[in-house]
């Protein structure tokens, strides 16, 4: 098995070898040695890579991406958590359609100025909910319908 330096891992992903230290840190890769002072990783590390890069497009957090993966560092991934992912992305995008529709109904407004289209005004108080709502809890939904 060739191993791979931290290095030759960052150039063939694009992940920068900082980014590589902080997955190791927080429990997702596994180093197998050094050479000098690079990290040396296993061919398998790219496909977790990539695992870590789709699971942070999609929105988990890293502690959420190393519980997909298996005691061998393989995936092992719940069903079940992506199906509840699924949803949650389902109702970011039903909420960014909705935004989207506001934003190009306020875009195209007939109002004399923004501020007299109803619709816009609307925008207005429910981003300034949403706003202290996301202050609160962490949340950052915003539902214009």
């Amino acid at each position: 098995m060739k191993l791979l330096d931290i290095s030759e891992i960052s150039q063939q992903t694009g992940i920068a070898a900082s980014a590589i230290r902080h997955y190791e840190e927080k429990g997702l890769l596994t180093s197998l040695g050094r050479r000098g002072l690079k990290r040396l990783f296993g061919p398998e590390v790219l496909d977790q890579l990539a695992l870590i890069t789709l699971g942070k497009t999609a929105g988990f957090s890293l502690d959420e991406i190393r519980d997909m993966f298996g005691p061998d560092g393989r995936p092992d991934i719940s069903r079940e958590k992506l199906n509840r992912k699924a949803d949650d992305l389902d109702e970011q995008i039903r909420h960014l359609a909705s935004l989207r529709d506001m934003i190009r109904h306020v875009a195209v407004c007939t109002a004399p100025s923004h501020m007299e289209c109803p619709r816009f005004r609307k925008l207005l108080r429910v981003g300034s909910r949403s706003r202290e709502k996301a202050r609160r809890d962490g949340g950052h939904k915003l539902n214009v319908r």
